[in-house]
């Protein structure tokens, strides 16, 4: 098969594995160049990898000498923004791993520059890629319970990471709570309207900023999604997908993260009188899925540019889930309910 897809690979830490092992199994795809701002974790990429493509510390120098098509963006999250506008002046195709960018102002400007320049910029959201959570959407769009009001995920994890999580300011709302923000608008199919947010250091919190939080976020459909996590919760953990809860109209949707989702409905019949009524059990089915997790995602995203469309975890909708993130830490900061689009405006360039 001919070479479609040549890749420059920036950022040579661990997570860069994952990625590189990815593009050596397709066909269509070469990577052509490493970079990473320090020269011998490039080289150890490639040692380690058995790649015999050159390496750089600066990108624009990699794409142009390599003829790149395409970056993968394995940065830390403060080069996101830099990375992703240069490698889209410069002509290439962006995936990245998230967030988008680290203020608002930024991921509103590569989402900007992506449509000026008609490439395709997308996020690593991987935790959409699960047969669970896909069959947890189907069975909401089914209508089974009706339609949803209310949203709830539980993320309660006593993380150990050390390193720079533990000096962070927000270390739950920046580096973790994407994930399950995306997840709930995935869910529900509705973008985020407003949000009221607490943030707190616990008793016992080994971080130095504020592990835990809870949010209210008001949605486009009209529903409420209650968000409760923290990072230093020891015993009775929760799963990394969260445990979920949806009440409808005529039930409730539950995923504990770790089994199959499924629903318990009001029993048809007459239960006219009935205190308590009675409800029966509604289960779901896994679709079938080549590839999950991070491999799933970048299975859609190069999906994407073969159907010459836009790919699910695009920037331009991604940039609704940061915002989130962002408009979160900034109610907790002002103790006030953030409406969320005049967040997002007052943040254009």
């Amino acid at each position: 098969m001919a070479i479609k897809h040549k890749v420059v690979v920036v950022g040579c830490g661990g997570m860069a594995n994952t990625w590189v092992e990815y593009a050596k199994d397709r066909e269509d795809t070469q990577i052509v160049g490493l970079v990473d701002i320090k020269l011998e974790f490039a080289q150890a990429m490639a040692d380690r990898q058995a790649l015999t493509c050159p390496i750089f510390t600066d990108l624009k120098e990699a794409i142009a000498e390599t003829g790149a098509t395409m970056v993968f963006d394995v940065t830390i999250p403060a080069s996101h923004y830099a990375v992703g506008k240069a490698a889209l002046e410069a002509g290439c195709h962006v995936f990245g791993e998230k967030p988008l960018a680290e203020s608002m102002s930024d991921c509103n400007d590569i989402v900007q520059l992506a449509g000026e320049t008609g490439h395709t910029h997308a996020i690593m959201q991987n935790r959409r890629f699960d047969p669970r959570i896909r069959a947890f959407r189907q069975l909401l769009a089914d209508g089974t319970i009706g339609k949803p009001g209310f949203i709830g995920a539980d993320f309660f994890i006593g993380a150990h990471f050390g390193g720079f999580r533990d000096a962070m300011d927000s270390p739950l709302l920046l580096d973790m709570s994407i994930h399950t923000f995306d997840q709930a608008r995935y869910l529900i199919g509705a973008d985020p309207v407003s949000v009221y947010c607490h943030e707190l250091n616990p008793p016992g919190s080994w971080y130095a900023g504020n592990a835990m939080a809870i949010c209210i976020f008001e949605m486009s459909d009209g529903s409420v999604f209650d968000y409760r996590g923290s990072w230093c919760a020891e015993g009775v953990i929760t799963s990394w997908e969260a445990s979920w809860r949806v009440t409808g109209e005529h039930g409730t949707a539950i995923w504990d993260g770790h089994g199959n989702p499924y629903a318990e409905i009001v029993a048809s019949g007459d239960q006219t009188g009935k205190f308590i009524r009675e409800y029966e059990r509604v289960e779901t089915q896994l679709p079938e899925m080549a590839n999950t997790g991070h491999h799933g995602c970048l299975d859609e995203m190069f999906a994407s540019l073969e159907e010459e469309r836009q790919p699910e975890t695009r920037s331009a909708d991604n940039i609704y889930s940061m915002a989130m993130v962002l408009a979160a830490v900034e109610s907790a900061k002002i103790g006030q309910k953030v409406k969320i689009a005049d967040f997002m405006k007052a943040a254009t360039k």
